[in-house]
């Protein structure tokens, strides 16, 4: 009985120590993919590092995050858009640096004052906001946008620098966030859960000296589950230097995606998404 209750105590502390850069979404927070299965290998970075988006103890969405590019490799999310102002806080995340660090994204500001880590520090395990500095023609752009989301904190959790790239800002401001906002307002029509996937093909261009890269494309992908027999899935993909998105159904975006890596086949969805 005490081995039991022994046991029991551990298996409270391990949980209570759930920590935000995880080892595997599957087992920590399945929840942002459909059918709680996430892409294939075939997209990981040579140092990754997989992010439950944790703000105010709770998770709102999955990032498999590029250490080496200190980029974002896709975000994925439930599409859940409500009215709401944007937020203005940009957040980091600790864990980065190692697993003593604080659980839950942070300001640069709180983790210099209150934990005593220096920018330098931070910015050897993530693009910090002096990466962001003095951008000409890219700015920071969201993967998973703020948008798409119900309220106020799970607004706030998309504002953190581990789901931004350098994105070209006639794009951002333009045709993906045309898509963004009306493309996925009309396609989504009828769903009951929508599943995203977004991501980022790294390019050969680098900002703030090399430090953070400047993808070659930006993309998109959704699942829709109409009913519990009937799915859709749609995608889109830009290059990260024009102004244009162009519509693909989800076997080509992964068709696509498996050319872009050159690596293994990519699948972005469960096989029960429709690839046509």
């Amino acid at each position: 009985l005490l081995l039991l209750l022994l046991l029991q105590i551990l298996a409270s502390c391990l949980w209570l120590g759930r920590s935000e850069v995880v080892t595997s979404f599957e087992s920590s927070c399945p929840q942002f993919f459909f059918r709680e299965t996430p892409p294939n290998e075939a997209l990981e970075p040579e140092n990754p590092a997989w992010i439950c988006q944790r703000y105010k103890n709770q998770y709102y969405y999955a990032t498999l995050y590029d250490r080496n590019r200190r980029i974002p490799v896709y975000s994925a999310y439930l599409y859940q858009p409500g009215p709401g102002t944007r937020p203005k806080t940009w957040l980091v995340e600790p864990q980065l640096m190692g697993p003593t660090y604080p659980k839950t994204m942070e300001r640069e500001w709180t983790l210099v004052n209150s934990f005593s880590v220096s920018l330098e520090q931070l910015s050897k395990s993530q693009a910090i906001l002096q990466d962001y500095k003095n951008l000409t023609g890219l700015n920071r752009g969201h993967l998973n946008p703020s948008g798409h989301h119900a309220d106020s904190s799970s607004r706030t959790a998309t504002f953190t620098l581990t789901n931004i790239v350098p994105q070209n800002e006639k794009l951002n401001g333009g045709a993906w966030n045309n898509y963004e906002q009306q493309t996925m307002m009309r396609r989504t029509q009828g769903c009951n859960t929508t599943y995203v996937v977004v991501g980022a093909v790294p390019g050969n261009n680098y900002i703030a000296k090399g430090r953070v890269n400047k993808p070659s494309y930006i993309w998109s992908s959704a699942c829709c589950e109409v009913d519990t027999n009937h799915r859709k899935a749609w995608a889109v993909i830009a290059e990260n230097d024009k102004n244009e998105v162009q519509l693909l159904t989800l076997g080509e975006l992964e068709d696509m995606l498996t050319q872009l890596y050159g690596r293994d086949q990519v699948y972005l969805f469960d096989r029960d998404c429709p690839r046509e």
